[in-house]
């Protein structure tokens, strides 16, 4: 049990790390930059597992938001692992229509995050605005429209780099002291 004057730990700086990581990684691949193997890695290990972890470290934080947020992507990275590997395997094969209807699923989720996003601050919902938005070019990658992977994977990179600027700027608060990378305003009041 720990002693209540004792600061704990950010978990958000670990889930932030893990998502953004892997959503760049994973972008590297959409635009043929690299290989899938080293994507399904972080996606079962840094994007997954140390994403649920934070989740569960949000959890006990009182934070819905992040332990909503961070547990469902780190599921979300697990589940896409696997449908890779079972797509390699030939086991239970997703075709691209499949793999569609799985991300519509998924842009539902992140626009329903989308609105409290907006609340938070500037930041935030600057990271899931173009989350929301990758994920629809990703459903039209999939269903007709292949060419929208590249605008996605390029678009998703911003993406995965706003989320480390706020991995960052909550690490640089607190090893400074203070508010060195501004968050800006929410953009709901």
């Amino acid at each position: 049990m720990s002693n209540p004057q004792t600061p704990m730990g950010n978990p958000g700086v670990v889930g932030l790390a893990g998502f953004g990581m892997t959503t760049m990684l994973l972008q590297f691949h959409n635009v043929g930059w690299c290989g899938v193997g080293p994507v399904v890695a972080l996606a079962f290990i840094f994007g997954g597992l140390a994403q649920l972890v934070a989740g569960f470290q949000e959890f006990k934080c009182g934070n819905n938001f992040g332990y909503s947020a961070f547990v469902s992507y780190g599921a979300f990275w697990i589940s896409l692992g696997i449908i890779f590997m079972l797509n390699h395997f030939n086991v239970y094969r997703s075709e691209t229509k499949d793999v569609g209807w799985f991300l519509v699923g998924w842009t539902l989720y992140t626009f329903i995050m989308w609105i409290p996003a907006m609340k938070i601050h500037g930041a935030m919902a600057t990271t899931f605005t173009l989350l929301l938005i990758g994920f629809i070019l990703l459903d039209l990658a999939h269903f007709g429209y292949p060419e929208m992977t590249k605008v996605a994977g390029y678009e998703l990179m911003l993406c995965a780099l706003s989320a480390w600027y706020m991995m960052a700027r909550a690490i640089f608060a607190q090893v400074f002291g203070r508010d060195v990378l501004p968050a800006g305003r929410a953009w709901i009041k």
